[in-house]
């Protein structure tokens, strides 16, 4: 590991801690996975109000297959984009119930291939659910990596790589979930506060002024 890289991950523990913490409620791996699914363009709180409830009203991957689509799309309308949320939440659960038993999988291949999971999510199951060493690349990851010089990609598939070079496998996890606190309180995408800021010299877009 590159002592800059160490540097910054050192300070990041000091600040975030190392405790392993997802900030969406779910109580068994499926809800995981419909809470990421519906986390897209949508902040965890919101989503948690909304799953309170949802989960009440389905209580099994099964309950969401058999849902009647424009009830569901109403059931989450909350946390936008919901005609697709809830389309690919009927067609993932309707797999997760009828091909794996109403067990979640934890191969990248076969989690990807459920309709409306992609990298992102999958990685938060296999990391939260199964602790594979997964790196999650979400908009806070992105400008944060970015702005610190760990990529120069846009694409998150390549920035996940990039990562996976630059942090070791202990940090894979715990990156995001610090990265998400250091990207909602201090380096956010509007306004961040450099002054506050204790990774300041290690920032590529850092000014004298303290404006990115």
């Amino acid at each position: 590991m590159k002592k800059r890289t160490k540097e910054i991950l050192d300070i990041l523990d000091s600040q975030f801690g190392t405790e392993y913490k997802c900030y969406l409620n779910y109580e068994t791996p499926w809800q995981l996975l419909a809470a990421t699914m519906l986390s897209a363009q949508c902040t965890d709180a919101r989503v948690n109000i909304v799953t309170k409830d949802l989960f009440q009203k389905y209580t099994s991957p099964g309950a969401i297959a058999a849902a009647d689509l424009k009830e569901l799309e109403e059931d989450i309308r909350p946390t936008g984009f919901y005609h697709n949320k809830a389309k690919n939440l009927i067609a993932c659960m309707r797999d997760i119930h009828e091909k794996y038993g109403d067990e979640v999988p934890s191969a990248l291949e076969e989690l990807t291939s459920l309709a409306g999971v992609g990298r992102k999510t999958a990685n938060v199951i296999r990391g939260n659910i199964y602790h594979v060493p997964s790196v999650v690349v979400d908009t806070h990851v992105k400008r944060i990596s970015g702005r610190l010089g760990f990529t120069k990609q846009e694409d998150p598939e390549k920035i996940e790589r990039d990562l996976m070079k630059e942090l070791p496998k202990d940090h894979w996890i715990l990156y995001n979930i610090q990265i998400i606190q250091f990207g909602r309180t201090i380096c956010t995408a509007r306004n961040p506060k450099c002054g506050d800021c204790s990774l300041q010299k290690y920032c590529k877009e850092y000014k004298i002024k303290g404006k990115v």
